[in-house]
């Protein structure tokens, strides 16, 4: 852009003390103080300036714009009620399937009333490793209800989801819940509230509340109707001619799909065979489905919809929109990818002199190298973030690779040379990474619940190591004959050569010295009557569950773990 030959350029470097090659990049100063040699200014943009979307700018024509259903966030403290309250909106459950009743996930439903308007609900996570995946829910919604539950207290995430309202300028309308418990004082938060500069309605203020039990369904009707009609002071539009752009809600590997990513529509129709740009990830749709997992042809705008067809899992939060021309779309991607790429480097951070200074001054410094997978993004982003903060003056956590998708031969491999450990969440290793974390002695620690994970890496940091279980041989017992009963299956006539064997004591079946099954017991019984126990000497009947192959001379072994302080 400076037309000036490339030795000028590497000439002034070397007069700045650089030496450099052609093809080396410069950093921020070094292309500031150069291009000031030559007497021009630098302006630095950020990578969304750099290929602004023509598309964004296309301003919809007045009569092209139509209503649009609002998109509503329910934001609030963990056990507030969130889902529960959604779940009485929709009609269906999903507490009974989320891991130990906490959403983890960012969800979107469109609920059509009764009178036939729609309402586009998201339903972000309440625990607080999900601040930035909340933060991203107020970002694409019109407006949020913040649930208190009238039997607590104003907590600090409630605080914080009204902050995150606030600041981006989002209309908030309150639902007390749980007013049908005996303990319930909704005077109390409306008091609360007042204390935090916020005043409803009842108190002459401007912010609408409605008292309600998510549970037994009281007053949610009057709590859309707030909604709805907060929604029309807003005066929502949109223009469905156009082409799509909206927001990446999360995204996921799926076994038999690939890529899957959950978006919302804000503008425009998504139809089926539309190119679409994701940040770094683009892709064709190939097929949408609502929430219901029924198969949609176009997402107008306000619909969330499941999408399959991207080359990869873009990152929850960004915005994506249909492009013309796929050549164009992937460009744009292939240049995104390589400035993330300049970025990361750039940003990694080596040990310094000082560092090591500061290590050797502690003694024990120690680095845990963790690398995180999960199912989906949002999971993956909130679990890094929670485990970056566990670092201590002796312990720094680093996370050295995190990405969706089951855990791969490729995560054990790297985990193995930076003697990391893998933290797989709501995901399962495949056989061959199993077998080859065994074989490198690597610890993949599988999680469902994001507490438990952080809990226990805080505790392994602080050296509260977990409990391990032992296993403690209860009882022998030597097969000494066997009977095939039709409809029954094995019986096996029994000796207990020590110990004692219980009705629900687990069993391993030895032969030779190895164990052929690991199981429990179908029945137990002495003579015809079925027992509780039998000790040492005594001879007994029992047939193993689902295993009928027991043969004379094998070996019943019965165990119990017991559990054991690590020290």
């Amino acid at each position: 852009m400076m037309n000036v030959h490339i030795t000028q350029v590497i000439s002034t470097c070397m007069q700045l003390g650089l030496m450099v090659s052609i093809n080396q990049r410069l950093d921020a100063e070094t292309i500031v103080l150069v291009a000031d040699e030559f007497g021009y200014k630098v302006e630095f943009v950020g990578v969304e300036v750099q290929e602004a979307i023509e598309e964004l700018e296309m301003t919809d024509k007045l009569e092209d714009l139509q209503y649009r259903p609002p998109i509503v966030t329910v934001m609030g403290h963990v056990d507030h009620g969130k889902t529960l309250l959604l779940d009485y909106i929709r009609k269906t459950n999903v507490v009974a399937g989320e891991a130990g009743g906490i959403t983890q996930h960012i969800g979107a439903y469109e609920v059509k009333l009764e009178d036939g308007r729609k309402i586009t609900f998201l339903d972000t996570p309440g625990h607080e490793a999900f601040t930035a995946m909340r933060a991203r829910g107020a970002k694409v919604t019109d407006l949020t209800i913040i649930i208190i539950a009238a039997d607590d207290a104003v907590m600090p995430q409630t605080v914080e989801a009204i902050n995150h309202s606030q600041a981006a300028g989002v209309p908030m309308v309150f639902a007390i819940n749980k007013i049908d418990k005996p303990s319930a004082n909704p005077e109390k938060i409306k008091e609360q509230l007042a204390n935090l500069n916020i005043l409803v309605e009842d108190w002459g203020g401007k912010y609408q509340s409605q008292e309600i039990s998510a549970k037994a369904g009281i007053n949610i009707d009057l709590l859309l109707e707030k909604v709805l009609l907060e929604a029309e002071l807003l005066d929502l539009k949109a223009n469905p001619s156009r082409n799509a752009y909206g927001t990446i809600i999360e995204s996921s590997l799926d076994k038999g799909r690939g890529y899957v990513a959950k978006l919302l529509v804000q503008n425009g129709t998504l139809k089926i065979g539309d190119i679409i740009l994701a940040g770094s990830i683009y892709g064709r749709v190939k097929a949408m489905y609502n929430e219901r997992n029924t198969a949609v042809k176009t997402a107008g705008p306000s619909s969330p919809v499941l999408m399959l067809g991207l080359t990869g899992a873009p990152q929850a939060g960004d915005t994506f929109n249909v492009m013309e021309d796929e050549k164009e779309a992937k460009a744009i991607a292939s240049k995104r990818l390589q400035l993330q790429r300049e970025q990361g480097i750039r940003t990694q951070k080596h040990i310094t002199l000082d560092e090591i200074g500061r290590r050797i001054a502690i003694g024990d410094f120690k680095e845990l190298n963790i690398i995180v997978k999960g199912d989906v993004d949002g999971s993956v982003e909130a679990l890094s973030d929670s485990l970056l903060k566990l670092s201590t003056k002796q312990v720094q956590v680093n996370v050295i690779h995190k990405s969706v998708g089951q855990v791969t031969e490729s995560d054990v491999l790297l985990a193995s040379a930076s003697n990391a450990i893998i933290v797989a969440f709501q995901v399962r290793p495949s056989l061959n990474a199993r077998k080859l974390a065994e074989k490198e002695q690597i610890d993949i620690r599988l999680y469902s619940i994001i507490y438990t994970a952080i809990n226990e890496i805080q505790s392994a940091i602080e050296g509260m190591l977990t409990p391990e279980y032992e296993e403690k041989i209860t009882c022998n017992i030597e097969v000494q004959q066997v009977f095939k009963i039709t409809k029954v299956g094995t019986i096996a006539g029994c000796r207990v050569l020590d110990g004692k064997v219980t009705r629900n004591t687990p069993v391993r079946v030895i032969r030779d010295g190895i164990v052929v099954y690991t199981g429990s017991l179908g029945s137990l019984k002495r003579y015809k009557d079925d027992v509780k126990e039998v000790s040492t000497g005594y001879e007994c009947g029992l047939n193993i569950e689902n295993f009928n192959d027991i043969k004379e001379g094998d070996i019943i072994e019965g165990y119990e773990q017991v559990e054991v302080r690590r020290k």
